[in-house]
């Protein structure tokens, strides 16, 4: 599920460009995690209306998600990302202390828009498959 971002390597180094043009949104946020502690869950909520892109920049980051029926994971390296639509719970688990994550989101920060509690999700989403 996850993707990479085409990168190209020569001698001076690696340069990773992503396109806004080929997100499955318009992105109005950007925002970087880091120097989180080994093993630590950031993450544990899900958005109502915000789409987003998150790119592991370093490190090694369990995602999880989940879609009110069925859970997956995977292991983000540099460079994966994934996507993760509206009314999908998600979570991230920082693996090595030294995980950089970048999300591009396709809202500017709300804080209404975000879904905290599980069972709550798990609700919501019952409600909308009826």
């Amino acid at each position: 599920m996850s993707k990479n971002w085409k990168i190209f390597k020569d001698k001076r180094g690696c340069l990773a460009p992503i396109n806004f043009c080929s997100l499955p949104f318009v992105p109005q946020r950007i925002f970087i995690v880091s120097e989180v502690p080994k093993d630590e869950v950031r993450g544990m909520h899900s958005h109502y209306k915000t789409q987003q892109v998150l790119t592991c920049l370093g490190g090694e980051i369990l995602i999880i998600l989940h879609d009110g029926f069925n859970e997956y994971k995977e292991v983000l390296k540099k460079n994966d990302y994934v996507f993760v639509d509206k009314l999908v719970w998600d979570s991230q688990v920082y693996l090595t202390g030294k995980d950089v994550l970048l999300s591009i989101c396709s809202t500017k920060y709300d804080p209404n828009d975000y879904i905290k509690d599980f069972e709550e999700f798990i609700k919501i989403k019952q409600n909308i498959k009826e």
